[in-house]
């Protein structure tokens, strides 16, 4: 079977300039950006051809300004959701609920740990269980520097 086309859908808000550490940020969209797409995989995995003919796959990009400091970038997917109950468990280290070798549990962690330590910000996640995935990532425009704190 050939693997079904992922539609990237852009919503593109009128950013200003954000303070950040580009490089960890990279990092962070690389990582929510592959479990998207690990999940609409691993969705299609229980679809007959047929119906992954007329299935619409689909990881959506949002950015927008949240409030007068903040900034808000959303990555969500059309894959099978994460169910509730492993929910409260995604940021921790090493939890993975990928197959053997698949994941090392480390993508989310690290990630969590980038924007809420090393850029002041929040990364929480919005599942519904056969619906789909959204990560939201919030970030102040403007980093803290050492000396004003």
């Amino acid at each position: 079977a050939t693997r079904p086309e992922i539609q990237v859908r852009k919503q593109y808000g009128n950013l200003p300039p954000v303070e950040c550490y580009a490089g960890s940020l990279n990092q962070v969209f690389m990582n929510l950006l592959n479990n998207a797409i690990d999940a609409i995989e691993e969705s299609n995995q229980a679809c007959t051809d047929q119906e992954m003919q007329h299935k619409s796959h689909a990881i959506w990009l949002r950015t927008e300004v949240n409030g007068s400091d903040q900034i808000k970038i959303t990555i969500a997917d059309n894959g099978q959701g994460i169910l509730e109950e492993v929910q409260s468990r995604i940021f921790d280290p090493f939890f993975t609920t990928k197959p053997v070798g698949k994941g090392t549990g480390l993508g989310l962690s690290i990630s969590y740990q980038i924007i809420t330590e090393k850029h002041k910000g929040k990364l929480y996640c919005h599942s519904i269980r056969g619906a789909g995935t959204e990560f939201m990532i919030e970030i102040p425009v403007r980093q803290q520097s050492p000396t004003s704190r």
